[in-house]
């Protein structure tokens, strides 16, 4: 599987919860929802741009720093950390491919400060059903792709973000129940402690 594929593509659209009319959450409500974010642990479902589906769990250390790790027997990995995103093939004894984070849309929520009422940052903010969708770029570099976050409200959460690279590839990320709040060893978003615990 590529991991970059499946890290920066986006979700497939999924149903959450019954139709019900309700006014989207505005953009100042949900930048100070992921402002108010600093640490998040949940498991995630994959959906890859080929239709193939991975499950996992992730691990969330705003600012910059996010931990991918696959259900086994899939040791694949994909963590960003020191301004890096790294991918772990579990099938390759390579060391992992990597790139600056600021290239990956994933980037605008591990920012240390997000205003999505920055100019240029959202192009799309609907609401769709029962949930809020925002479409988010890098305003001073679009052609890296873009973010669609889905939230609900009462009380605002998020729930999926759909990755659209910059070859137009999507990823979607789904999140179960988030924990908040939890420490992390640092060891989680080292790229280089990474590379020599696996030996490569």
């Amino acid at each position: 599987m590529n991991r970059r594929t499946a890290l920066l593509a986006p979700l497939a659209l999924m149903v959450l919860g019954t139709p019900a009319l309700a006014e989207k959450i505005s953009l100042a409500d949900l930048s100070a929802y992921l402002n108010g974010l600093s640490t998040v642990e949940a498991d995630f479902t994959q959906v890859n741009a080929d239709g193939s589906i991975a499950t996992g769990r992730v691990f969330i250390r705003r600012p910059g720093r996010v931990r991918f790790e696959y259900a086994p027997p899939d040791k694949s990995l994909v963590m960003a950390g020191a301004q890096q995103v790294a991918i772990f093939d579990s099938k390759s004894n390579q060391p992992p491919e990597q790139y600056p984070l600021r290239r990956t849309p994933l980037n605008l929520i591990l920012a240390d400060n997000i205003n999505l009422a920055r100019a240029k940052m959202v192009v799309g903010h609907k609401q769709v059903d029962n949930t809020t969708r925002v479409v988010a770029q890098d305003p001073e570099n679009p052609s890296y792709g873009t973010i669609e976050l889905v939230f609900t409200a009462n009380p605002v959460e998020l729930r999926q973000w759909v990755i659209t690279d910059d070859v137009g590839n999507q990823t979607t990320v789904i999140l179960g129940e988030m924990k908040k709040g939890g420490t992390f060893p640092t060891s989680y978003f080292n790229i280089d402690a990474e590379i020599e615990k696996r030996g490569l």
